[in-house]
């Protein structure tokens, strides 16, 4: 994978779309236009953490690689070289998924 060309500020994290799914559980093929936005993803990029009142950073619960699930309706959809990516608050990431 290309370097990514995004730097995400404070408590954001960049993560790249899984993909959406082609079929139903039942085996319908879906068409573009009834298949809904991808909630699962993997961080490519992450910021230094909040700034604090104190002056510190927070650190992030997430790291570059890990495998999350985020808010549906969550996030600033990008395209960079023909990739989708969404841009989110740490906050926005529901969960890790454990390997």
């Amino acid at each position: 994978m290309a370097k990514l060309n995004l730097r995400p500020l404070d408590d954001r994290v960049v993560v790249k779309q899984g993909e959406a799914e082609e079929r139903t559980a039942g085996g319908i093929v879906l068409p573009d236009t009834a298949k809904e936005k991808p909630q699962r993803g993997t961080v490519v990029a992450a910021g230094p953490g909040k700034l604090l009142d104190s002056g510190n950073r927070g650190a992030l619960s997430v790291k570059v690689g890990d495998e999350v699930f985020y808010a549906k309706y969550a996030g600033s959809d990008v395209e960079v070289d023909g990739e989708k990516y969404v841009i989110l608050r740490e906050s926005d990431v529901l969960a890790v998924i454990e390997k």
